[in-house]
């Protein structure tokens, strides 16, 4: 067998020794209490994104409204979505997801903008979602090695935030079309 693993009874002597620790191994390479940190702030943006895309499912009005409230419904859900999926990995890395509202806008990448307007809630939502994607691939590329579940786990969020991009810039020219 060539050198690059452990021997493996080292790994189940320390497997049994630090059975406390869960998934966290000797071979986990970030820094976890920040990448704790940082997913804390990746949830309370998906949080603000969650609650931002609700007000505007149920704001929208117009002659555009019907296919555009869909869209914001289901983009809140995916939200939703993703925050679920960082909470849970917060917890397994022995973390506390933090729910707290108090607190929630100024942890989020993202700002809660209400938007006047279909067109205006549009181009709110897509703004949000370039400031995701931009910090997104950030998390990604800091996490590199070091984590590569978390990473994983926030390339998939950042394909589908690129893909709630795509949908808004579409919505945003078939309304000046």
């Amino acid at each position: 067998m060539s050198g690059f693993l452990t021997d493996v009874q080292t790994l189940r002597e320390r497997a049994r020794a630090e059975i406390e620790k869960g998934p966290i191994t000797e071979a986990y390479g970030a820094d976890r209490e920040r990448v704790l940190e940082v997913l804390n702030e990746v949830l309370a943006t998906e949080l603000v994104c969650v609650l931002r895309y609700k007000r505007h499912y149920y704001m929208a009005q117009g002659l555009n409204s019907g296919p555009v409230a869909a869209e914001f419904l289901q983009h809140a859900n995916e939200e939703q979505g993703h925050a679920d999926m960082v909470a849970q990995r917060i917890t397994q890395l022995q973390g506390e997801p933090d729910f707290n509202p108090s607190t929630l806008v100024e942890r989020s990448h993202a700002e809660y903008k209400e938007g006047e307007g279909l067109v205006d809630m549009i181009k709110e939502d897509l703004v949000a979602e370039r400031v995701a994607i931009a910090s997104y691939q950030e998390v990604a590329r800091w996490l590199g090695d070091g984590d590569p579940t978390t990473r994983r786990l926030v390339e998939e969020i950042l394909a589908v935030e690129e893909e709630h991009a795509d949908d808004l810039l579409n919505l945003l020219e078939d309304m000046d079309a």
